[in-house]
């Protein structure tokens, strides 16, 4: 069900992510990972995303480098997200946030404590923070479906 949050508990949220992300390591152990670095030429972020996909299922997904608050907190919300759900199912999430980000109708009942992020619009300069991460795994996601099907 999609959290109803004012701006405060949106903060919170965000800065929580950003403050103790859950996901930001580098595996320990890289074998069968895929990743790919993403930067930004407005902002500090500069990220490798880690994806380890199983029978198209993200079974493991994690980041690590420097990125800005909104950069950390969507990416390590994204990642938490997308553990165990298929690659059908992380490309759905993804196309909802980005809905959401460029203010079109979409599906909150998917996007959990990524509804914090609904008020980017308001700040143009903002949204490539928030969806440097999510243009990551997406390719990511494409990648590997299009790798699989050339096997």
């Amino acid at each position: 069900m999609p959290i109803s949050l004012d701006a405060n508990m949106m903060r919170e949220i965000i800065m929580d992510h950003y403050s103790h992300p859950l996901n930001k390591y580098v595996p320990s152990d890289p074998t069968g990972y895929e990743s790919i670095r993403m930067d930004s030429d407005s902002c500090i972020d500069d990220i490798t995303i880690y994806l380890k996909i199983e029978n198209d299922k993200i079974i493991e997904a994690c980041f690590d480098g420097v990125a800005c608050a909104i950069s950390t907190a969507s990416t390590d919300i994204l990642c938490e997200l997308i553990k165990g759900k298929t690659l059908k199912e992380t490309k759905y999430i993804i196309e909802q946030y980005k809905n959401m980000i460029f203010e079109k109708e979409f599906d909150a009942e998917c996007l959990d404590e990524l509804i914090a992020f609904i008020n980017t619009h308001k700040q143009a300069a903002r949204i490539k923070c928030a969806t440097i991460g999510f243009n990551g795994v997406d390719e990511l996601v494409c990648n590997h479906h299009h790798h699989e099907e050339k096997k």
